[in-house]
């Protein structure tokens, strides 16, 4: 058991590392190559793609999770929104590769539209706490349409289209990041 332990976790390192380096639909063969591992061996650890994508999605928000400072409610709006924007910058840059691949394999994979589902509710249940104060005098539709409208500006869709389409440095789309979460807490 601890053999496959081993063997599953060279897999899911080779996988995460060949997506780093720009592989966004690494196959098998290059999977088990990386990880020092026969095809068959892989496949015995991992009983499809959607087993290997889900491995993969846990470690891949386990590491984007020891990325998430504590940021302090009671700072003043202006703080928080800097301080949460600076961060998720930092992990959109670091999810950055992951996202291209999983938008090539999503609309075939179950498991990476789950992924993205878990993913959106943790960034929705930051947003809530951080900036209950701000939404809380908001009746039950405009907050849903808040959150709503905040959870895609602070997600992959929104930086990508500021990084890869408007080719904004990290800094001018945090900008711009920052600026549209400040428009959404503070319109009447």
């Amino acid at each position: 058991m601890a053999r496959a332990e081993r063997t599953r976790r060279a897999v899911v390192e080779a996988h995460i590392s060949l997506i780093s380096a720009g592989e966004l639909t690494p196959t098998g063969a290059q999977i088990a190559d990386r990880a020092g591992v026969s095809l068959r061996s892989l496949w015995g650890n991992f009983n499809d793609l959607e087993t290997l994508f889900a491995a993969t999605g846990a470690e891949v928000m386990r590491r984007q999770d020891t990325m998430i400072a504590s940021i302090d409610a009671d700072l003043p709006l202006d703080e928080r929104l800097e301080e949460y924007c600076r961060q998720r910058a930092r992990i959109l840059e670091f999810i950055a590769p992951f996202a291209r691949s999983s938008e090539i394999r999503a609309p075939f994979s179950r498991e990476l539209q789950r992924n993205r589902v878990r993913y959106l509710h943790g960034v929705r249940s930051e947003i809530e706490a951080l900036f209950a104060g701000e939404l809380t005098g908001l009746d039950v539709a405009d907050r849903r349409e808040v959150l709503q409208a905040l959870g895609i500006t602070v997600t992959w869709p929104t930086w990508v289209s500021l990084r890869d389409v408007m080719r904004l440095s990290i800094p001018e789309a945090t900008a711009v990041m920052t600026r549209m979460v400040a428009a959404l807490l503070t319109t009447d």
